[in-house]
């Protein structure tokens, strides 16, 4: 499931992480590469544990954390401080798989269930750069409005198209779900969002909005590891 989550950072925390990330210093994006990416990706990263990448991350983390909309759809069990990257000059990421487990440290290990990519340059300050997906019935091309974020499979095939003009920047990152099953978190999250539907139109006490939470709840005990 391939969802767009609008609006992770409203204006004034965009600029609050554009702020600290562009004044920093960036090295070569393979720092957090496996073997097979380090083949395919060209572009520059904030070091992991600078102090830029933690500053942007924690107003990152905070934005993540007062997004309904992002914990409907990953219902998030464990998540990796955010990273940045930025791309310009034709670079680019070639196709891979990211690794099933990411590790941040000897203290910080999960399953990387999902990926995700909150763009924060607005698109028309750059050509290319698409992330490109590819899913069952062909290919997703995704290039959001600075301060939005797309949430993808990690098992999915994806790629970063060149950036021709400007420069491309980006936090990214990875969650492990409660829920590991992806058609499973797939039903709770349009489940989730026919509640929220329901509730809006007819209060949360109305009898359907009770009797459809109770679903979503009952599926939730039964597929979530905690």
């Amino acid at each position: 499931m391939l969802i767009a989550i609008p609006d992770v950072l409203d204006a004034a925390w965009l600029a609050d992480v554009r702020a600290i990330i562009d004044a920093a210093a960036w090295i070569d994006g393979n720092e957090t590469s496996g073997a097979q990416a380090a083949l395919a990706k060209r572009n520059m990263q904030l070091p992991q544990d600078g102090d830029a990448a933690r500053a942007a991350g924690r107003l990152v983390m905070a934005a993540l954390n007062a997004s309904p909309m992002f914990i409907a759809a990953a219902l998030p069990a464990k998540l990796l401080p955010p990273l940045f990257n930025r791309y310009a000059g034709g670079q680019d990421f070639g196709a891979h798989v990211d690794n099933a487990i990411r590790f941040r440290g000897p203290d910080l290990r999960l399953r990387a269930d999902l990926s995700a990519t909150l763009f924060l340059a607005d698109p028309d300050s750059y050509d290319g750069g698409e992330l490109v997906v590819e899913e069952q019935f062909g290919e997703q091309r995704i290039k959001l409005p600075a301060g939005h974020m797309v949430l993808y499979p990690s098992s999915s095939l994806h790629r970063v198209e060149p950036v021709t003009r400007g420069v491309r920047v980006a936090s990214f990152f990875w969650v492990q779900s409660m829920v590991r099953g992806a058609e499973d978190r797939r039903t709770l999250f349009e489940i989730d969002q026919v509640v929220q539907s329901l509730v809006a139109e007819r209060g949360h006490g109305h009898r359907d909005v009770l009797a459809l939470t109770s679903v979503y709840h009952n599926l939730l005990r039964r597929w979530a590891e905690v």
